[in-house]
């Protein structure tokens, strides 16, 4: 066994020399005439040095080596074996413990950064776009597993439930500047609203929420804005069916899309309008066409057939 190897593969190296010591030595009593239920037993007992009475007499030459060969092969690779393990479990722990604590220091240093809480499907796709924007961000997951896919896609991670004030204390909710509950489960939201807003008055707290009758009990409960994906969804897919001009222009540019948030930061929405043969807005003036509309929309480009672009 290599002392200073992987703590996994020396355990198993030891497992698999430990699993033919016993195959062979059972063979070998076999050969003597034993059933192989006897034979398995007196290996066990020997390699494990219980100490049992023997199963058979040891009253041949041929026994007698077996038996030795069976205490000093197997023992000695118990030895080893017991050493594996705890080699295994310490190393496992000790890297546990000072991962814990390396992840606990770096949080401890950041200041205004934002904690996610959940990393379910909406959970990753805001990590990752947290990762790609720059911004620091603490994921809260609850999910052992789940948890260990952010630490192996780098992100800092605690595990930890989000409606407990400790968890949200170890993620840093008191330097945090933003805390976004994205839970599939409405009832859980609220809850971690309720407790965020309780441990820090000045953070700001998107929440999602799955039914349309969720979004007032999060305001009441503390969130600064709510966000209801499926009816985000729904939006997206009729103005694909609807408008698929607006749909690949506004969509399929990182510029507009750039544009696009930098409206809606001021309330504005932007989108591509046909105007038909023998519409309402048809023949008439931008001034004509803003004016009957009374300020429900600004025109700020206009298309033309040939393909010419008036801004």
């Amino acid at each position: 066994m290599d002392i200073l190897g992987s703590p996994t593969r020396n355990l198993v190296s030891v497992a698999i020399y430990m699993a033919a010591i016993l195959l062979l030595e059972t063979l070998a009593y076999k050969v003597a005439g034993w059933s192989t239920l006897d034979a398995f037993y007196m290996v066990v007992l020997t390699l494990w040095s219980v100490g049992y009475q023997e199963v058979r007499p040891i009253d041949t030459g041929y026994l007698h080596l077996v038996t030795i060969s069976t205490i000093i092969l197997g023992c000695t690779g118990m030895i080893f074996f017991t050493g594996a393990l705890v080699q295994f479990f310490t190393v496992t722990q000790l890297q546990q413990l000072f991962g814990l604590r390396r992840v606990q220091s770096e949080i401890d240093k950041l200041t205004n950064h934002v904690i996610i809480c959940g990393y379910g499907r909406i959970g990753v796709m805001l990590a990752k776009g947290l990762k790609s924007g720059g911004a620091p961000f603490v994921v809260l997951e609850q999910n052992e597993g789940r948890a260990a896919q952010a630490r192996d896609a780098g992100y800092l991670c605690v595990l930890g439930d989000a409606t407990n004030e400790d968890a949200l204390r170890t993620a840093g909710i008191d330097q945090a500047r933003l805390l976004a509950t994205v839970l599939p489960n409405d009832a859980l939201n609220i809850f971690i609203t309720l407790t965020a807003r309780s441990l820090n008055k000045q953070i700001e707290i998107i929440a999602r929420g799955e039914m349309p009758s969720t979004e007032s009990k999060l305001f009441q409960a503390g969130a600064t804005r709510v966000v209801l994906p499926t009816h985000i969804g729904a939006e997206r897919i009729t103005e694909m069916i609807l408008f698929p001009e607006t749909a690949r222009f506004i969509r399929g540019s990182e510029r507009m899309q750039d544009l696009e948030r930098s409206l809606r930061n001021l309330g504005l929405d932007i989108e591509v309008v046909i105007v038909p043969e023998k519409g309402a807005l048809t023949g008439l003036t931008i001034e004509e066409v803003e004016r009957r509309v009374q300020g429900a929309f600004f025109i700020v480009q206009l298309n033309r057939r040939d393909g010419d672009a008036i801004t």
